[in-house]
This record gives C-alpha cells, sequence and structure tokens, in this order.
C-alpha cells in the first residue's frame, strides 16, 4: 500500500475564515474594488485576448507597467503568480537541500512552511517582547548559524511593525546570507529598499499586487534583484508561470498611478483612525489590552479575551483574524466598516467584559 512521505502525510490544507459575512477586516485586502472605468478596460482586453495562446513567458507587459509604477528597471523584476510561488521557488530552487534558513518570528507563517517542505533547516530569530527586531541580534543569529537565507516581512505581517531603510542595509551589508526581504506592506510605510535591489550581490525584495494595489483575486507578485539574481529566478521558474488573463490586467491596474496612489492615502487615513478609535476604547474602559501602532493596512492587538471577542465579532457578521493564544489583527476597512467594527468591539467590552468581568 502506498503511504504519503513523511513531511506532507500530516498537513492540513490552509483554510481561510469560511461563510459569509457583511464586514471583512481578516485578509487585508484592500477595502476597495476597481472603479468601472478600469473594469471597462479590463472586459474590452477580454473581447480580443487570445484564449489558444500560451502567456508571455516573460510577463512583458505587467513588468514594464510595475516597474514604471515604482520607478525602477524592468530588467531586475520577475513576475510571479502571485508572492508564494516566488517564496516556494526561493526555498526549493534557490538553496540546496539542508541548506538553512533563517525567519524572525512571529511573521508570516509560509516563510518556515516553505523552507521546511524543501527539506531546508530552519531557525528562528524571536523578536523582542515589543515584537520589534533587534537587527544587531538578527545579524548575529544569522552570521553564528551561516544561514544561507533569511527571509522576513517588513513592515510584518502579522505585528505590523518594521525595520527602517538604514537597518535593512545593515543587515544586508553585515551578512553573505542572501537577504529577502517582502515588502507587502510597505506601501503603507516609507522605508523601502526596492530601488536599491541593484546595488547588492544578496537582496530580493518582494511586491505584490494584493494590498495596497487592490488586485488580490488576480495573484500577481514581483521579485526584484540584481541582474544575476534576477536571470537565475527566471530560469527556475515555470516558463508560462503568470496566466495571460492575469498579466492583461495587472498591466491595466499598474497604469492607474495616481488612483492607486490616492486609494492607498485613504487607506493609510482608515488604518489610523481604526488605530485611534482602538486606543479610545482602551481608555475609555481602561482595558488591558496591548495596541500595536502600525506601519501597514491594519492593527494588531494582544488580550486575554481574544478569543471570546474574535467569536462574539464572527456571530454579528464581523470576521477579523485571530491568532493564538491572545491576538487579533484588524484590517482597515471602510470609514463605515470601522465605526461598525469599533460599534461592536465596544459593546463587547460593556457587556461583557465591564459588567460580566469576563
Amino acid at each position: 500500500m502506498y503511504e504519503l512521505c513523511g513531511k506532507v502525510r500530516d498537513l492540513e490544507p490552509y483554510e481561510p475564515i469560511k461563510g459569509t459575512y457583511r464586514i471583512r477586516l481578516d485578509a487585508n485586502e484592500s477595502f476597495y474594488n476597481m472603479p468601472e472605468e478600469v473594469k471597462q478596460e479590463i472586459k474590452d482586453i477580454i473581447d480580443v485576448m487570445p484564449f489558444n495562446r500560451y502567456p508571455d513567458s516573460t510577463a512583458e507587459k505587467p513588468i514594464k507597467a510595475f516597474a514604471e509604477y515604482y520607478g525602477i528597471s524592468p530588467e531586475n523584476v520577475t513576475a510571479t503568480n502571485g508572492s508564494d510561488e516566488m517564496l516556494y521557488i526561493l526555498a526549493s530552487a534557490m538553496l540546496e537541500r539542508n541548506s538553512i534558513v533563517a525567519v524572525a518570528e512571529p511573521d508570516f507563517s509560509m516563510y518556515r512552511f516553505y523552507s521546511a517542505l524543501s527539506e531546508n533547516t530552519v531557525i528562528a530569530y524571536q523578536k523582542t517582547a515589543d515584537l520589534q527586531i533587534d537587527v544587531d541580534e538578527l545579524i548575529k543569529t544569522v552570521n553564528e548559524n551561516n544561514a544561507d537565507m533569511v527571509i522576513f516581512s517588513n513592515p510584518c505581517n502579522p505585528t505590523g511593525q518594521g525595520i527602517t531603510a538604514e537597518n535593512a542595509r545593515k543587515l544586508v551589508k553585515s551578512v553573505k546570507a542572501l537577504v529577502v526581504l517582502d515588502e507587502a506592506y510597505m506601501d503603507f510605510w516609507n522605508e523601502s529598499i526596492l530601488k536599491e535591489t541593484a546595488e547588492y550581490d544578496n537582496l530580493i525584495v518582494l511586491k505584490t499586487a494584493s494590498k495596497a494595489i487592490g488586485s488580490a483575486s488576480i495573484r500577481l507578485g514581483f521579485a526584484v534583484a540584481n541582474a544575476k539574481i534576477t536571470r537565475a529566478l527566471q530560469a527556475v521558474k515555470s516558463p508560462y508561470n503568470v496566466n495571460t488573463l492575469t498579466q492583461e490586467i495587472g498591466t491595466v491596474i499598474y497604469r492607474h498611478k495616481e488612483l492607486l496612489q490616492d486609494r492607498c492615502a485613504e487607506i493609510i487615513k482608515n488604518t489610523k483612525d481604526l488605530y485611534e478609535g482602538l486606543m479610545t476604547l482602551k481608555e475609555r474602559y481602561d482595558m488591558p489590552i496591548e495596541i500595536y501602532k502600525p506601519c501597514t493596512n491594519f492593527v494588531f492587538m494582544k488580550m486575554d479575551f481574544a478569543r471570546s471577542i474574535y467569536e462574539y465579532l464572527l456571530e454579528n457578521g464581523i470576521a477579523v483574524r485571530y491568532f493564538k493564544p491572545d491576538y487579533l489583527r484588524i484590517t482597515a476597512g471602510s470609514t463605515d466598516e470601522n465605526n461598525e467594527f469599533l460599534r461592536y468591539f465596544e459593546k463587547y467590552i460593556v457587556e461583557k467584559y465591564v459588567y460580566m468581568g469576563i
């Protein structure tokens, strides 16, 4: 009888929150859909798209649009079927088996998952009590363990914290390891080193269309690195990895630079409003809650009743993200969505915490 190999035998499929909820603040998506005029551009392209032909293996058009949006050279860009594809490529193709991968935890769990699945050894640098990265300690961890790659999100999902561009440069210059910075949320901050990738021989910056660009459904990601690394990435990826529809839609969307930047500014404003609203409730009720000031499009919180309030919100049609044992991550929604979330958050505090002493 055939048996699954040990490394996959006990794995469980990833399962996002199931069900229909009137307010979704759980996946760090943009609360904006595309406007009708952009949708019409996409519809016009679909009418003439050659469905019988393979996609452009080089993804020239979306790469050019992405590069123009961020002011970088398209020669340093590789397009991927979402950032997850590139994470797997990095762990499986850019490292020899039994390589050492350093991660900084807590962080996006897929860095550890893909590295372990590719039969690498994963070592973890534990962040400080306030969820920050001490860059000197991270450098020490990488060098003392002879790590082949270090990877983390900056700013971080799920904590909403980040390291400055100065500290990112210090890390890259202080280690021999390949440094992979996932800047999925950097559009909401101003500490990117994306434009500096060509200057280093050991740096890859990852970007995505799923967050500030508001296009999570099309699964489009990018890796930016120097020419040598870019050539290697393009050699090991699947030949037709990004489908034609995604390429065409991505090209259209990235060309609307003013629209995207205006929406990003609005998301930043709404995140600030959400954070300040939560801080107001914390002070009003003298709550034992830790609320971390974000540089992302979400707010991360620690409280001993996280699971209870998470379930309460679901019961009232509001989905947020719960992390064991006592954390919540709340994506910034529209003004109305934020206000409705804050209303139910306060209602829980009054009904369950203040009066019942839970």
